[in-house]
């Protein structure tokens, strides 16, 4: 009887230590997918503060560049892709698109003192600044939650309880390869 006990009491310990370490492991797991969704709303967040930038940078220099129109519209339409874009591939390739297209506003600005010396310009790029640099900040952190949690959910013996549960690999917020391109931009 007392063996049976013994037996009995160390199967009721390892099923408790089973559970204690699946119930840790999802816990840790959901914990990291929070991680990832709230980085992302922040990253969201400067995102959009950025394309609600963009209008008011957009027509200042348009009072000043008018016949700069081609470059004022590919900004334009790069915001409204970025404003649009529902996943993070959409949002990644639109934020990249966006970022190229104000370099080439930037390039044109160079050409109009006037504007340059305009103090709602220079707030605005002031502003605008700023915002690329919460954006940098965001993608990074972002990206630093996405690492944390793809490694948890492909690390034994968390990785079980995250295909049990359906956990996928997140995406992260890359750069494009053009990104660190200077444009070039041609008054002729």
């Amino acid at each position: 009887m007392k063996k049976s006990n013994m037996v009995l009491i160390c199967v009721i310990a390892i099923v408790i230590i089973l559970a204690l370490v699946a119930i840790g492991s999802y816990n840790g797991i959901v914990s990291k997918h929070e991680t990832v969704e709230s980085s992302l709303s922040d990253l969201d967040v400067m995102l959009q503060r950025r394309a609600d930038l963009v209008p008011n940078l957009v027509s200042t220099v348009k009072g000043y560049a008018s016949h700069e129109s081609e470059i004022i519209n590919q900004v334009t339409e790069a915001r409204t892709k970025l404003v649009n874009a529902s996943s993070i591939e959409e949002k990644s390739n639109a934020n990249n698109e966006l970022s190229n297209s104000l370099k080439a506003l930037m390039v044109v600005v160079e050409n109009y003192p006037d504007l340059k010396s305009s103090q709602n310009f220079t707030q605005l790029s002031d502003e605008l600044a700023g915002t690329e640099n919460r954006i940098a900040v965001a993608r990074k952190d972002y990206n630093n939650a996405v690492k944390t949690f793809n490694t948890a959910i492909i690390k034994f013996p968390s990785n079980i309880f995250a295909n049990m549960f359906g956990f996928e690999k997140a995406t992260y917020f890359e750069a494009d390869e053009s990104s660190s391109e200077v444009p070039s931009v041609n008054f002729e």
